[in-house]
């Protein structure tokens, strides 16, 4: 395993709010607080792509053992888990990269005059975004600090910051409007925008499930494959050096919460049923009643009237691992 070093510090910046005081982010390396200091708008935005990226690592990864955990009042965001580079520090290095709108950004410059596609001839016009900037900023900012670095688990960090980048870039989506007599298409004006980030989100979840283990090469500039055999990283690949914990039971050191308390599926046969989630240690059932809204219907003129409806459902939650006979002994 590689040393221990946690170099995350600035995902910090989305748990502050929208009032981000460069100084009191810890963990910052001068260039960092350089960039925060001279582009507090910016760093706005980066505090508000931080939350997103958090809410959508967590929707991916919420039927999974693992299933990106915040810790409050921690700088790291995400606790010891992000000492090893392992897989999971790998997704959510790239997934914070593929947050890339900056919504105080110019328009582009370089999306101007005339383009062809398939529907026709289109002017570019109103106001794309501009990934070219938001791109270049993410990369001076994320990665100021691991340049500062020359070891492996910087190179590791540096590639999959490249991946979510690139993951911004692959999910481009043109939006147009016509413009002519009584809605005809005669002319279009044309401009790029963002895709929904979910989209980029499930791409990189998919670059996680094949992420590829690597090792460092002697020189310490490049990678190769960890085992004779194995495939080769390519530019869009995840890389990591360590092996994952199970995630089965607490153990603070390696980051793990355990899965006990967490709520699966009895009829699942993927990572959300109880087999799987629980690491057969079992699950408790416990009968729950919900209400919720039912029956609307739209009253003239202007409300809509629901009924409660209540709804008793079984919920299964992982039991705890048990205590050792040894430990009783002591």
């Amino acid at each position: 395993m590689l040393p221990a070093r946690v170099d995350t510090s600035w995902w910090y910046i989305g748990a502050l709010g929208a009032r981000v005081i460069c100084d009191n982010i810890p963990g910052l390396v001068s260039r960092q607080r350089q960039l925060c200091q001279r582009y507090p708008d910016i760093m706005r935005s980066v505090g508000e792509g931080a939350r997103e990226w958090i809410r959508e690592c967590q929707h991916q990864f919420r039927h999974h053992r693992w299933n990106c955990t915040t810790l409050d009042r921690d700088h790291t965001v995400f606790g010891r888990v992000m000492l090893r580079s392992s897989r999971e520090a790998g997704f959510v290095y790239a997934i914070y990269c593929s947050q890339g709108e900056l919504s105080v950004c110019s328009c582009d410059p370089y999306t101007r005059g005339r383009h062809h596609d398939q529907r026709g001839d289109f002017d570019w016009g109103g106001c794309s975004d501009n990934i070219h900037y938001g791109v270049r900023f993410a990369k001076a900012f994320v990665d100021a600090k691991e340049k500062r670095l020359k070891d492996a688990r910087a190179l590791m960090n540096l590639h999959n910051n490249r991946c979510g980048r690139t993951a911004v870039r692959r999910f481009l989506k043109l939006e147009c409007k016509c413009h002519g007599v009584s809605g005809s298409c005669t002319l279009r004006t044309c401009w790029r925008a963002l895709s929904d980030f979910r989209r980029t989100g499930d791409y990189l979840r998919r670059r996680y499930d094949g992420a590829v283990q690597v090792t460092a090469t002697q020189d310490g500039a490049n990678f190769t494959a960890a085992r004779q055999g194995y495939r080769r990283a390519t530019r869009t690949d995840l890389v990591y050096f360590d092996n994952s914990p199970d995630y089965c039971v607490l153990d603070k050191a390696a980051g793990s919460l355990g899965t006990a308390g967490r709520v699966c599926s009895k009829t699942s046969k993927g990572t959300d049923g109880c087999e799987i989630m629980c690491c057969g240690r079992g699950y408790d059932t416990t009968r729950v009643t919900r209400v919720t809204q039912c029956e609307c219907k739209f009253h003239w003129c202007c409300a809509v009237r629901c009924k409660e409806c209540r709804n008793t459902v079984d919920v299964h939650t992982c039991k705890a691992p048990k205590k050792a006979e040894w430990l009783d002994q002591t």
